[in-house]
């Protein structure tokens, strides 16, 4: 919003949501999209008016869910944060949720003081699937092993370029290193979940990765040669893209 008002009123809000990614395209606003942020906009113009600046703290994909999306909102309204938490909770669909709403510095942004972000991929691993986590994991019938993938996942932990990656287009430019604090794959009954923590991710780079082990455990890729193709810096070399439905944004991390 371009008329925010910037004096001694001014507050800035930290908001966190969670949100079911099968109902939007993505967090930002798009044309002829449904996307979160417009959701969440609209919600926020019926209870405080047009006078508001908001920053996401990440893209999401159509289809990508999150547990835990951050919001740095910043207002000259008088609004207590309690209060605009349980007014948000009554105007957004049911399909967003507001989990917290706390004051925080004027100079936090919830993208660029972000210092990490936390990725699960669900795979439901059944020969049959499970209706209950239509959308919400992928189908996989065949066989994983899990302590296979995720030794061969260790490949990924560390500061690396990882073009080999990520989907290129507009959005990519410049630097195409990023620091991967860890990634697991575990098993808890037929769900397999992949965790990936890092400093940033790039677009698509989780479902690529995700991808590129499953055609590990398909035995079209070697365990060792992960290394190999992060080092190849070519996104022909790494595996498929994996469906979004699987995917969730699961913590966001910051210095408060």
């Amino acid at each position: 919003m371009q008329s925010l008002y910037y004096g001694s009123n001014l507050k800035n809000l930290l908001i966190t949501i969670s949100y079911d990614g099968r109902h939007f395209h993505g967090w930002q606003i798009q044309q002829n999209a449904l996307t979160v942020q417009e959701v969440f906009q609209n919600s926020l113009s019926k209870i405080i008016g047009s006078d508001f600046d908001v920053k996401g703290c990440s893209r999401t994909d159509s289809g990508v869910h999150a547990n835990m999306y951050c919001i740095s909102l910043k207002i000259a309204h008088p609004i207590m944060p309690e209060r605009l938490k349980a007014a948000l909770n009554r105007w957004l669909p049911k399909s967003v949720a507001v989990l917290d709403c706390v004051e925080v510095p004027l100079d936090f942004h919830a993208r660029y003081s972000c210092v990490s972000k936390e990725y699960i991929y669900k795979i439901w691993n059944n020969e049959v699937r499970n209706p209950f986590l239509d959308g919400y994991a992928l189908h996989y019938r065949y066989k994983i092993d899990e302590n296979l993938l995720n030794n061969a996942a260790q490949s990924y932990v560390g500061y690396h370029d990882f073009s080999s990656f990520c989907t290129l287009d507009r959005r990519e430019k410049g630097d195409m290193r990023r620091n991967v604090m860890s990634f697991s794959v575990k098993r808890d009954g037929d769900l397999v979940t992949m965790k990936v923590e890092a400093d940033g991710f790039l677009y698509n780079m989780v479902r690529i990765m995700v991808g590129t082990l499953l055609r590990v455990q398909q035995g079209k890729i070697n365990p060792d040669d992960i290394s190999t193709i992060i080092e190849k810096k070519d996104r022909s070399f790494a595996g498929p893209t994996a469906q979004a439905c699987g995917l969730y944004l699961n913590r966001v991390n910051y210095n408060l």
